[in-house]
């Protein structure tokens, strides 16, 4: 331990409060937002329970951060150190609204042995479980966080992110902004001047905090000139009823109840559970590489114990949503934040959710003034994933974008053929293209095609990862490795995590459901606990072709592998692109990109596989270092 004069506060931690507060600020008004809408929580629910929920895992996470940051800089020296910044995690908020809630809430609100009330208790409590098991697998990372960075591509990991943050985050916001724009596009023009062209406002204001005063302003104020006022100062009258003290309830009971008599409901879900797991511990590992390299030096092992703990906090006290470390720590040390920020985050949002001003804050602000920076965080979530990857793996994160397209064609034909009256869902086109499948001709629409690639609930993630692997490891000419991703998704689409589905007759029968391998429907399996009777007329694509086709291109690569290390063929091929030859060996592993690597990721030179091993480790090009602050995005 050194001595140095490192103070509880200083004038950049209350610079540093405003950013990460608003930044949690818009994620809780799009939990509101999202969650009543999609999921009916009502506001009892919502204000609470689920809102003193946040505030243990913020209090929690934030103070742990800010007491860590005290003992590194005594402990280094180091009197400029910052807190690693923590909040909620975004991807995971839309993951888990859209692909886990929202479907569970349209599933049963329409059962008259639920009803709409019911079915957001279950909606909530399958949250619940899914927030815990993402905080398990963050936990974990403290563990295994290193061995999965080496054995699966950035790019991979990364294009999953990247898709859910340019078509779930950013891409619905946008639609909204052009919507409402006399509210929406100044907030949008300020957080485009300050985040993207760091312009500093007066006052040293944050652009954010800018962005949301003026939405808010607005949204009271220019609509009535035109007659279509966006707020309703009664929603606030009657959110002021909900102010009084909201202790966090430990909602252990809730969740002991579902894991013991819908157990099934849940496995239907690891497929987003797991993957957001994962994606969020490596950017957790990959944050704390970010302040080393702005020199503040963190035990990975406890940073990722306690970033799993706010998590299961969460989950335990009433959240659904997990929560995680943020990107951008080299902006708020540019900001001059030390570890006084971090507290203040975490104060503020206990106080205001345990008092219950929650409601209070969501019907004065309006969502307006928050969906550009919503949008933004997708943005650079998607410009990221494309920064830290070497350039030849652009394509392979290009491609992992092709499942969440899906997905959002799967989202939005529901919204369609019930714009259009349609009665039957999706179910007679599905029956009547299975039919045209049988001929020869080519057809071109592809709905089966559609629903296949995207999967049921979440089974795009995998698809996405799966894929995405498989092409970086062939830029690479790495066939090996990639034959084994594409026996994983061989394997995982025989369980259905993916590409598989159901969709059951009648009016509801709007989206595919889960169809995973033990759901068996066949006379063989009658009489045990794997025979399901289904509605008579249901279709069922169990994708047994698509895991042949993963299982023979796995196998084809095999075999090349075999050919190319006995330089008997695949060999390496120069190309010629607009007159300049590029010789693809280039665009390979050479060893500059792997000294890069190392001098970038120093704990990556004593460990790890052989180059030439299944699944070895990718290299990283090192990315160019900003000086400038860049402000958090998750």
């Amino acid at each position: 331990m050194k001595s140095i004069r490192y103070p509880l506060f200083c004038k950049g931690d209350l610079d540093g409060f405003f950013g990460l507060a608003v930044d949690n600020l818009v994620q809780v008004l799009v939990i509101a937002a999202l969650c009543k809408e999609l999921c009916g929580f009502s506001d009892t629910l919502l204000f609470t329970t689920v809102f003193p929920g946040i505030a243990v895992s913020l209090l929690v996470g934030n103070l742990f951060y800010a007491i860590q940051a005290h003992w590194v800089a005594r402990r280094d020296g180091n009197a400029t150190c910052t807190a690693l910044p923590y909040g909620i995690n975004t991807p995971s908020v839309f993951a888990y609204i859209l692909f886990i809630m929202a479907p569970v809430y349209a599933r049963y609100s329409g059962n008259p042995d639920f009803g709409p009330q019911r079915a957001a208790d279950l909606a909530w409590k399958v949250g619940l479980v899914a927030c815990i098991g993402s905080g398990v697998i963050e936990f974990l990372g403290a563990f295994i966080g290193g061995w999965i960075r080496r054995v699966t591509p950035r790019a991979a990991l990364l294009s999953a992110l990247a898709a859910i943050g340019i078509i779930f985050i950013a891409s619905p916001f946008a639609f909204q902004i052009f919507e409402r724009p006399l509210v929406a596009m100044v907030p949008l023009f300020i957080v485009l001047i300050g985040y993207f062209g760091h312009v500093r406002f007066p006052f040293g204001l944050p652009a954010g905090l800018v962005a949301v005063v003026i939405g808010t302003a607005l949204a009271w104020t220019v609509p009535l000139a035109v007659g279509t006022p966006i707020m309703d100062a009664d929603k606030v009258r009657a959110a002021a009823q909900l102010v009084a003290v909201h202790k966090p309830v430990l909602c252990w009971g809730d969740i002991v109840s579902l894991m013991t008599t819908d157990r099934n409901l849940l496995w239907s879900f690891l497929g987003v559970i797991v993957p957001m797991g994962l994606v969020n511990a490596i950017g957790s590992l990959q944050n704390i590489e970010s302040a080393e390299a702005a020199g503040d030096h963190y035990s990975t092992g406890i940073s990722m114990v306690v970033n799993g703990v706010g998590t299961i906090a969460a989950g335990l006290f009433g959240s659904c949503f997990p929560t995680t470390i943020y990107i951008g720590h080299p902006g708020w040390k540019a900001l001059g934040a030390r570890s006084g920020y971090s507290i203040l985050n975490g104060l503020f949002f206990t106080i205001a959710f345990t008092l219950g001003l929650g409601a209070l804050i969501v019907s004065v602000i309006p969502m307006e003034s928050g969906m550009a920076i919503v949008m933004y965080i997708g943005i650079i979530i998607a410009a990221q994933s494309y920064s830290a990857v070497p350039t030849r793996h652009y394509p392979a994160v290009a491609i992992g974008f092709f499942p969440a397209v899906a997905m959002m064609a799967v989202l939005l034909v529901p919204q369609i053929l019930t714009g259009s009256g349609a009665t039957g869902g999706i179910l007679p086109m599905l029956v009547a293209h299975g039919e045209k499948l049988k001929t020869a001709l080519t057809d071109s629409w592809w709905p089966i095609g559609v629903y296949s690639l995207a999967g049921a609930n979440s089974g795009f993630v995998i698809t996405g990862i799966i894929i995405s692997a498989a092409c970086a490891c062939l830029i690479d000419r790495r066939f090996r490795p990639a034959a084994i991703w594409c026996f994983i998704g061989a394997a995982m689409t025989l369980l259905g995590f993916q590409h598989a589905f159901r969709v059951e007759p009648g009016p509801f029968a709007l989206s595919p459901q889960e169809l995973l391998f033990y759901q068996r429907t066949e006379a063989y399996f009658a009489g045990t606990r794997f025979f399901v009777n289904f509605p008579e007329y249901t279709y069922l694509h169990r994708a047994y072709q698509i895991a042949g086709g993963y299982a023979l291109a796995g196998v084809m690569m095999w075999v090349m592998h075999a050919l190319r290390a006995r330089g008997r063929a695949f060999g390496d091929l120069a190309v010629e692109v607009h007159d300049m030859s590029i010789d693809v060996r280039a665009m390979t592993t050479d060893a500059h990109d792997r000294a890069s690597d190392v001098a970038t990721h120093p704990s990556r030179a004593s460990h790890g596989p052989e180059p030439d091993s299944p699944l070895a480790p990718l290299p990283v090009e090192p990315a160019a270092q900003k000086t400038e602050p860049q402000p958090p995005s998750l």
